[in-house]
Order: C-alpha cells, then structure tokens, then sequence
C-alpha cells in the first residue's frame, strides 16, 4: 500500500482510508455491520497496509468509534495506526448535545476517547459547521485539545471555501492550530469542489481525503440506471443518493467509467478511485466497504495508473451541479468573521 504525508503534518497515512460509517449496529442503520461483521474489513485493510480509519461520533450513535477503536486496538498498531473521527451532529435533543460550542467540543471530545480507548485522536475533524457558535470559540477549544495532547491534528469537512479560508485567517491572526485536512464531497460526477476549495487546500497544504468517492456505490455500477431503486440496501433506505446524484449528466459520466474500465479489463470502482488519486491534493479517498470485494477494489486501485487519454474521456461528460452534500443553506450562515 503506497502512502503519503497528510498535509503538512508529517504524519503518513495510506492512500486509502477506511470510512468506518458501516461498522457499529445495524440499530442504527440496517445496512450498518456489528462488530463481528465487521472484523474481516479491518482484518484486510491492515493486512493490505491500510493504516488510516475515519469514524464520527455520530456513527452508529458512537457505537462506530467503540468498534473502531476496538478492532483497530487488536488488529493493527496504534503507533503506525491513523484514526480520525468527527464532532458537531447532535446524539440526541438534549442541551449541549450537539454543535461546536466550548463546552460541547470539550465534552464529545473525552467521550470519543473513551470509546476509541486511545489517550490522543489523530484527526479531530468539524463534521460540519455550527453557526451559533463564533467560529473563535471552536478554533480556540480545538486548539486547547491539541495543547493538552488529547488531539494530533485537526480537520474540517462538508464546508465553503470561504468558511474554510476565514477559519484560516483567524487561526494564523490568534495564533492556534491549522486544519490539516479537509473531508469534501468529491468525485467524478461531483466536482464542484475543483472551482474553489481544491486550489485553497492546494494552495495552504491541505489534505484533502473526499467522502462518497464512488458516489455512494453509482461510480462503481452497482445501480442499471440513474434514479432506480435497484441497489444496495443503504442506496435504498439512506435517502441520499437520490438527493446528491440527481442530474442526468452523472449516467453519461458513469458510462464512460464502464467504457474505460472495460477496455482496461478492470472494475469500474477502481477506474473511478484511480482517476480521484491522480488528483493532486487528494491524499486518501475515505472508501466504505459492506462486501470484501469493495474494499479489494480500492487496494487495487492504488495501483491503477490512467493516461492523460484516459482522464479527459473521464472528465467530458460532467456537466455543473447545484452545491450539495453542505446541508441547508441556513445552517451555514457564519457566526464571526476575520
């Protein structure tokens, strides 16, 4: 498994990371794997030298870090081992629950260690951003966890290039912690991403490690067609892929990924991850896997390099997209500024 530096921390990480959404209860989501179900992905991802796992707190109502950190622990090195996980989505309706207030980071904080079972995260990353809260206040808490060793690194995800760049200035003009990476919504038949906040992560040196790389499972042709209900369980239950992937344009992508894949003799799956690897910034496409064979494809396609042919065919069809993947609008509306 090749590897690479995340951002400019140092720290290396392997070129793919395991999203750890499906592994907690199916409690939580009937396409969610328990922890006995989910051994043998963690069992193949570090035998394949995978050593980065991305988990939320929200996953399984921690239930996902708990099996994370579990497996990881037994499995694998901590030392070698990257784990990464995310605050913000509230577990239930009670005050101070949810968002990014002082209190609340702090809090989701020492409880995602506990059920990691590790002393320090690596990557304490902003699920999304909370706007009843100054961005100051968050910067400043995240900022505290580093200096108090409970956090390495920390990350933001799902957010605005112009978010990201005040979140930025204000961290450099207060003197606190950098993001080091950002987790985006980005793959070929989403790539809104490249008009602003591709070239800001290029430009500041950070990494970026996409979600939803294969378009929740559309990329890799597990659906006959666009809007069919035929697929996986989560692509039928979860409600999103409709919401995100919704253009006619993203078939057109998605035939030329078959076309491709077929005249290389390989998966779609891997011809789409390779064409996100070759991307630059891009440092390790955060690939969930339900079946063996989905995490098997995105070991190989580690491996896959495209001619330059190959990419313009695969960049032809897509055609401009409304934002998704964000949220609503109104949750966005920023609390302070530079």
């Amino acid at each position: 498994m090749k590897t690479t530096i995340l951002g400019r921390t140092g720290m290396r990480v392997s070129r793919i990371c395991l999203g750890c959404m499906s592994y907690g209860t199916p409690e939580w989501r009937p396409w969610v794997l328990d922890e006995a179900q989910s051994r043998p992905f963690f069992e193949r991802a570090i035998e394949a030298g995978i050593n980065f796992f991305d988990t939320s707190d929200m996953y399984s109502l921690g239930v996902s870090e708990e099996v994370t950190g579990k497996l990881v622990r037994e499995i694998g090195d901590l030392d070698e081992c990257v784990i990464a996980t995310k605050v913000f989505f509230p577990a239930n309706d009670r005050p101070n629950m949810g968002g990014l207030s002082r209190k609340h980071v702090q809090q989701a904080c020492e409880a995602s260690l506990r059920r990691l079972g590790v002393e320090t995260i690596d990557l304490y990353q902003l699920h999304r951003l909370d706007p009843k809260t100054p961005m100051e206040e968050t910067l400043r808490a995240l900022d505290d966890l580093v200096r108090q060793g409970k956090v390495r690194h920390i990350g933001m995800s799902s957010a605005y290039a112009w978010e990201l760049a005040t979140a930025l200035g204000i961290s450099d003009r207060l003197g606190l912690e950098r993001f080091a990476s950002m987790q985006n919504h980005y793959n070929l038949v989403y790539r809104e991403e490249e008009r602003e906040m591709m070239p800001l992560c290029e430009t500041e040196e950070m990494a970026v490690i996409p979600w939803s790389p294969l378009a929740r499972g559309v990329l890799a042709g597990s659906r006959p067609a666009l809007r069919k209900k035929e697929g996986s369980t989560r692509q039928e239950t979860d409600g999103l892929t409709d919401f995100l992937y919704d253009s006619d344009s993203d078939w057109d992508v998605v035939e030329v990924v078959q076309a491709v894949a077929k005249e290389r003799g390989l998966p779609p799956a891997q011809i789409a991850l390779a064409w996100l690897l070759s991307k630059p910034g891009v440092a390790a496409p955060i690939v969930g896997a339900t079946k063996l064979g989905h995490l098997d494809d995105a070991i190989a396609a580690v491996e896959v390099e495209l001619s330059g042919e190959e990419i313009e065919r695969l960049e032809a069809p897509y055609q401009p997209h409304a934002v998704r993947g964000l949220g609503p609008a109104a949750l966005y509306r920023p609390a302070s500024r530079v």
